[in-house]
């Protein structure tokens, strides 16, 4: 293992941590990584980092602390992830996709950034989602959309526009609708 990981940190036998020709990633302390996580070179996670099992985190990513990332998940490079964030089991995030603070993302979800995939040469545009956004499970996010600050996208939604900040967006193609008193808000990550 070559990689700077941080003091009361557990890491399980068949954890990967260093892979390609990067600079080696930096992890912070008190982390909890399981058995056949996969981090590659250039990335730098902050503090109480945890996985799930057969986790994949691709270089030139940058992840805060507090974060959680479930079982069979995949961060592709080149993307950003804030702090107190909680991505569920068998989420894929491509590259070029930047998260906010204080998110969850449900099981299943899946995001995109090709809106033509191999048909034509185009810009690799992941999703943006904002603080406090709660992506429910199975949603799927087209390349480039916003979700905005406190938004909440229902499981199963199809999201092929951005979401406006604190609104509900809810359907295939996704709707937005005014977000019920009941999830207005803050997301209050639990570990």
């Amino acid at each position: 293992m070559s990689a700077e990981v941080g003091v009361e940190s557990h890491v399980d036998d068949g954890v990967t941590i260093g892979y390609g020709d990067g600079d080696d990633p930096v992890i912070g302390d008190r982390a909890r990584i399981r058995a056949g996580t996969i981090v590659y070179d250039d990335v730098t996670i902050g503090d109480d980092f945890v996985t799930g099992h057969n986790v994949l985190v691709r270089e030139h990513t940058t992840i805060g602390d507090g974060v959680l990332l479930g079982t069979e998940t995949v961060v592709d490079g080149t993307t950003t992830i804030g702090s107190r964030v909680s991505i569920q089991t068998n989420v894929y995030i491509p590259t070029n996709t930047r998260i906010g603070d204080d998110v969850f993302v449900g099981p299943g979800v899946v995001m995109t950034n090709d809106p033509y995939p191999v048909r034509t040469d185009a810009e690799l545009v992941g999703p943006i989602i904002e603080n406090h956004a709660s992506i429910g499970a199975n949603a799927t996010l087209l390349p480039g959309v916003t979700v905005g600050e406190g938004a909440f996208v229902a499981a199963g939604a199809l999201v092929v526009n951005d979401v406006p900040p604190r609104t509900l967006a809810v359907g295939v193609p996704a709707v937005h609708r005014d977000l019920p008193e009941q999830l207005r808000g803050e997301n209050r990550i639990r570990r």
